[in-house]
């Protein structure tokens, strides 16, 4: 399979930049070896497969990488996102088919049943908002009937204070959660995000791993943080556009529903003031009258005020 290059403008996610990228691959395996609880130390036996440019849909994946037999999918996001299942979905139908075509073992005209690459999904979740360590995304939720696909992702939170023994054991990852977590804060009390990056930048460690990384491409790593922080900030206000739009739809239904109903009640005191003419006339008798009214005669009474 055909591997990421490096040389490229790089317009990726910080995650992408420092784990999915080929002269990173020790941090890729060590990230590997922390979630799946495994011992790999021989880094060039990753074979990375990220969507780099897939013109269905403009969509690219931060990370997918192949060692042993094992099919890893990895994403990184700053915003709860529940449709993530559907989103790895895509990605791991045109990761296998690139797979299948490639392949040298794999006959997809066999008689004999085929082995693959088993798939594992996580997303890595790094936003503001307060959620568990961990969270099981299924796409069958998305479905309003049984579904005969299922892709289950799991969220693993890697904000400081969550999953502590997986930032342990893989410290690329713990550095790199320290870093957003310092821009953040730096935010706080800095003018611009550029100056909150530049110091959590000088900020980090001397012996940590992604420093040297991170300043020799300072530039790239400036660009990241200030997309993902526009990225976010986007998503943020295009959910509160649609919360508002939700509310007037919501308004809007409710006047309409008033209006059916205003137009329900309008016809029934219509149908009613006929029956009243017809059985003052003669032409109904009160019981006839009640019957067509779909009332009890009692009750038929009672509202108009007819005696039999």
């Amino acid at each position: 399979m055909a591997e990421t290059g490096t040389n490229r403008e790089y317009r990726d996610r910080l995650f992408k930049f420092i784990f999915g990228n080929p002269q990173n691959r020790e941090w890729t395996l060590s990230l590997y070896n922390a979630v799946n609880g495994s011992h790999y130390t021989d880094a060039s036996a990753i074979r990375l497969n990220t969507i780099e440019n897939a013109v269905y849909m403009s969509m690219k994946n931060d990370v997918s990488f192949l060692i042993d037999n094992t099919m890893s999918f990895y994403e990184q996001q700053s915003t709860f996102n529940p449709n993530m299942p559907m989103r790895f979905l895509i990605y791991a139908g045109m990761i296998y088919s690139k797979y299948v075509e490639e392949s040298k073992h794999y006959h997809r005209y066999s008689s004999a049943q085929q082995k693959a690459p088993t798939p594992k999904c996580v997303c890595f979740y790094n936003g503001t908002a307060d959620k568990e360590d961990r969270i099981m995304l299924s796409l069958s939720d998305s479905f309003d009937g049984e579904s005969d696909i299922e892709v289950r992702v799991t969220m693993i939170n890697i904000n400081f204070g969550h999953n502590n023994a997986l930032l342990d054991a893989c410290k690329p990852l713990k550095e790199y959660a320290w870093f957003v977590d310092k821009v953040r804060s730096n935010q706080q009390t800095m003018e611009t995000l550029e100056e909150a990056v530049d110091t959590a930048l000088e900020e980090l460690p001397d012996d940590s791993l992604i420093k040297p990384f991170l300043l020799a491409n300072k530039a790239e790593v400036k660009r990241m943080c200030i997309t993902e922080y526009d990225e976010a900030r986007t998503f943020a206000e295009q959910r509160e556009e649609g919360r508002e739009e939700g509310r007037e739809e919501g308004r809007e239904e409710g006047r309409e529903e008033g209006r059916k109903e205003g137009r329900e009640e309008g016809r029934k005191e219509g149908v009613l003031a006929t029956l009243i003419g017809l059985v003052k006339k003669g032409i109904l008798t009160l019981a006839q009258a009640a019957e067509e009214a779909h009332m009890t005669v009692a009750e038929f009474e009672a509202k108009t005020g007819l005696k039999a």
